[in-house]
């Protein structure tokens, strides 16, 4: 078994849903060793959050933004978590509704990701830096 990791740094992205796909692809080159396995992808933040989902249509992300804004609004009088601002505890919120972290099989050397699926950084703050991803290949 082969086993692959790296660190990337993404440029700072304004808050909403964005497709990555190409830069973990770009970033890893590894992956084209594997003809079997599996790519980990983890964001080592508490405000920002990962997600597969539709990729050709980008209504989809506008949408995803409309409504977990909706389920999780800013300046809710029982947040006490406010020390960086009003989206401070919101991020906090979604990102653990999304998660830290997404999975795809690798085959023959590429990401094996259905016709219109993407791999999603999902941005929570109004005012992020760059995101660190650790990004984790292994198979043979």
């Amino acid at each position: 078994m082969r086993t692959y990791q790296k660190q990337i740094t993404l440029k700072p992205f304004r808050r909403g849903f964005h497709l990555i796909t190409d830069m973990v692809n770009d970033a890893f080159s590894e992956i084209g060793h594997i003809k079997v396995g599996m790519l980990h992808v983890f964001i080592k933040h508490t405000s920002a959050s990962l997600t597969i989902n539709e990729a050709a249509d980008p209504t989809v992300r506008i949408d995803f933004e409309s409504h977990i804004n909706t389920m999780v609004p800013e300046n809710m009088p029982y947040y006490q978590h406010d020390y960086e601002g009003s989206d401070d505890m919101p991020a906090h919120i979604k990102a653990s509704l999304f998660g830290a972290s997404v999975q795809v099989p690798i085959t023959n050397g590429q990401l094996n990701l259905g016709t219109w699926q993407g791999i999603y950084l999902c941005e929570h703050r109004n005012r992020a830096s760059g995101r660190h991803l650790v990004l984790t290949a292994f198979g043979s």
